[in-house]
């Protein structure tokens, strides 16, 4: 008895944990070196994009993702290429984007026509979600060698800081423009006190390998970045200003799973802070073919922080519920699987399901006491009896509707179906399972709403 118990708590665990599943945030694409931003009480995460089946870091375009609960991520068209810059030959690698004066700067490496080096450019737009330009025609910084993986950062006095390389770190001071800069470029020391000791690379004395990240918490600035050797994995470093000299704090996030890089990005949201990251979680992960994950990050009183390691997950409370009354795009999930999303002229961003049985997973969707009766949907096909089945709770859960998807003949054709259904009230979490049978996409997909 005693052994059936076991086994019993550990297939409810197991169950339990795929259910709850939270990492990687995207599952549609494979994405890395995220770079979050808060922006009107939403939070606006740029990501750099690994092409399916890459074995380097092949990379053309950068990924915008939002969300206002931290657990509904919804798929925006890209707002950047490397294609945009015209003295770009490629590489749209580890990116960040802030906000000054109600314009947009996003800041990102690429490598030069010129010479076939890395350099760090920057693109203006007037808005989070682009379109973007470049409003130089030229490099924003370049130095020797290694200039990727750019952050940005504004103090409460105004001026702003640029960090950015690998293996060294530089940084310069941003004038007011946000498109040039004042003085010199400075190379930080590479120290053990800064940055830790690496043991058997005398080409790279210290831990820092890349991927800086400058944060600001009660007056104590932090560097976080990825360390070495490779695998990599998170570091910190602290100092009373924003341009060091900086203490090494030491790791905080040890090298774990399939992804030999790591990228830190930290935002402050609704009264919490989120560490976001990648690793390579997704089905057939890699080091070139990544994924980003979040989790909440919290302090220690004396401002250090608790180990952390990279989980499943992510965050288990989202910080409001999800209204089913107004439009929902497809591409707002919290979890799919044998989902891909794709873009058209016609409709801007949907969601492709690529097989029999694939699903999406929408969290704390908010029904309210008055409940609804109707479910209405714009969908199309290329096959014969396709069906969407819309589920409470679980993939397997309650059985609300099932919508036949109507065949259209292509992803720029569609069809707005609706369904009555019976009456639903509180909060849910809400499955789309895709079933039929067919060479290829098996749907395309939208977006949705429920009728009051």
């Amino acid at each position: 008895m005693k052994l059936v118990k076991k086994v019993f708590c550990l297939l409810l665990f197991c169950c339990t944990t795929m259910v709850m599943a939270q990492n990687p945030i995207i599952q549609t694409k494979h994405t890395a070196d995220p770079a979050p931003m808060v922006y009107n009480d939403k939070v606006y995460l740029y990501t750099s994009h690994d092409e399916d089946n890459s074995t380097w870091f092949t990379m053309n375009e950068w990924l915008l993702y939002t969300s206002t609960d931290m657990i509904n991520w919804t798929e925006h068209p890209s707002p950047l290429s490397y294609k945009t810059f015209t003295w770009a030959a490629s590489d749209a690698w580890a990116a960040q984007c802030i906000e000054r004066n109600g314009k947009f700067y996003m800041y990102v490496p690429v490598t030069s026509k010129e010479n076939n080096r890395p350099a760090v450019g920057v693109a203006v737009a007037d808005t989070p979600y682009g379109p973007f330009y470049d409003p130089l025609g030229k490099a924003l910084v370049q130095t020797d060698w290694g200039d990727i993986d750019p952050t940005v950062f504004i103090d409460n006095d105004g001026q702003a800081y640029l960090y950015w390389g690998n293996p060294n770190c530089f940084y310069v001071k941003l004038n007011e423009d946000m498109i040039s800069y004042s003085g010199e470029i400075v190379r930080l020391p590479m120290t053990e006190e800064a940055f830790g000791k690496r043991e058997g690379d005398p080409k790279r004395a210290t831990s820092y390998e890349e991927a800086p990240w400058l944060y600001k918490r009660n007056d104590l600035y932090y560097l976080f970045w990825a360390g070495g050797p490779l695998p990599e994995h998170l570091g910190y470093s602290t100092s009373d200003k924003p341009t060091g000299p900086w203490k090494n704090k030491g790791m905080f996030m040890p090298a774990e799973g399939a992804s030999f890089t790591n990228h830190p990005g930290i935002i402050d949201f609704r009264g919490k802070t989120y560490l976001f990251y990648h690793d390579g979680a997704l089905p057939g992960g890699s080091g070139f073919t990544r994924s980003v994950c979040v989790q909440e990050i919290k302090f220690n009183v004396d401002g250090s922080i608790p180990q952390l390691k990279t989980d499943k997950e992510g965050i288990i409370r989202g910080t409001e519920t999800l209204n089913p009354y107004a439009k929902v795009e497809a591409e707002t999930m919290a979890w799919s699987e044998g989902i891909k999303s794709s873009y058209s002229k016609e409709v801007g961003v949907f969601i492709k399901a690529t097989r029999n049985d694939s699903y999406t997973r929408v969290r704390d969707v908010d029904f309210r006491k008055t409940g609804t009766s109707k479910f209405l949907a714009r969908v199309g096909t290329i096959h014969n009896n396709v069906t969407m089945e819309v589920r409470l709770g679980s993939k397997e859960g309650k059985l609300i509707t099932t919508l036949k998807v109507p065949r259209t003949g292509g992803s720029d054709r569609w069809q707005l179906v609706s369904t009555d259904i019976d009456k639903i009230t509180g909060v849910h979490d809400l499955y789309f399972v895709f079933k039929g049978n067919g060479i290829g996409e098996l749907l395309y997909f939208d977006y949705w709403k429920f009728l009051e």
